[in-house]
């Protein structure tokens, strides 16, 4: 028999998600309100309550909290936003857990291919990877990482994480 992990998961509650891609000049121009754009791949900023996370080639990830949708909508303005850029609100679409404690990283290694090591894994570091073979988007938080999968997913993650810590 195994000895437990020594860690928890907690189900986040919902946040402001928009989907932003285009070039980093013309994106920066358009929504002077975003936090500064990283400036390398798979990492994120923090400012003023929201999470700018550079997810991929002219693409960025902004979270905030949800009481705050509102006011990101209006200062985005997707309806409005040239032809080279879009802005999706996709809050509804990812549900967010925290897996946090002295054993965290070992029980993200059970489903995680990524070396999550400090050394490579930095405190900004953000990518998507397979999570129990689903598409996950992880990231370091104070005490563990967050993971974020689409919605449906959300009860398949939390029955796996469950099982991983017996």
């Amino acid at each position: 028999m195994r000895p437990g992990y020594d860690a928890a998961v907690e189900r986040l509650a919902g946040s402001a998600l928009f989907d932003l891609k285009g070039p980093r000049g013309a994106m920066a121009d358009w929504a002077p309100a975003l936090p500064a754009l990283p400036e390398a791949a798979n990492q994120r900023v923090e400012s003023g309550g929201a999470m700018l996370c550079h997810v991929g080639p002219e693409r960025w990830l902004l979270r905030a909290a949800l009481d705050q949708e509102a006011a990101w909508q209006a200062a985005l303005r997707p309806a409005q936003a040239p032809p080279d850029i879009s802005i999706v609100k996709v809050s509804d679409t990812m549900v967010f857990f925290r897996v946090s404690g002295p054993d965290a990283g070992q029980v993200m290694a059970v489903g995680c291919p990524l070396d999550l090591h400090p050394s490579v894994f930095g405190e900004a570091a953000v990518s998507f990877t397979d999570y129990f073979g689903l598409r996950a988007l992880v990231m370091r938080c104070e005490g563990g990482f967050e993971v974020w999968v689409e919605q449906s997913f959300g009860q398949m993650l939390a029955d796996y994480l469950g099982l991983v810590l017996g």
